[in-house]
């Protein structure tokens, strides 16, 4: 278990630098509320990102996305409603991406836009 943790937060750490170097910013990892959490928030240009990051070794269970079931999609959409609200963000544009992280020999990265 500790290893899968482990490789969970450096597929968030790959995720958070990819989006640096491609002109997003950072506003907030790790968001956690009652209703879910948000792996990362960011903003790119007009629009605030909200970022689900799955890492894996291999594709025997599936692809990262996967994972983006619909459960999982009900607690993002939910923690985003509730970011939304308590920072009056009501009017600005929003948009859900998931960043797919694979480790081989090397880390590999598939940023999908507009999940939801």
């Amino acid at each position: 278990m500790y290893e899968r943790h482990e490789l969970g937060k450096t597929g968030e750490e790959i995720g958070t630098q990819y989006l640096i170097n491609n002109g997003y910013k950072l506003i907030i990892r790790n968001f956690r509320c009652r209703q879910g959490e948000i792996d990362i928030i960011a903003k790119d240009k007009d629009e605030i990102v909200f970022i689900e990051v799955k890492t894996r070794r291999n594709t025997n269970y599936g692809c990262p996305i996967d994972a983006v079931d619909k459960r999982k999609q009900k607690h993002i959409l939910n923690a985003s409603k509730f970011y939304i609200y308590k920072n009056k963000l009501e009017k600005r544009k929003i948009r859900f991406d998931v960043i797919e992280v694979y480790k081989k020999d090397k880390f590999y990265i598939n940023h999908i836009k507009n999940i939801l």
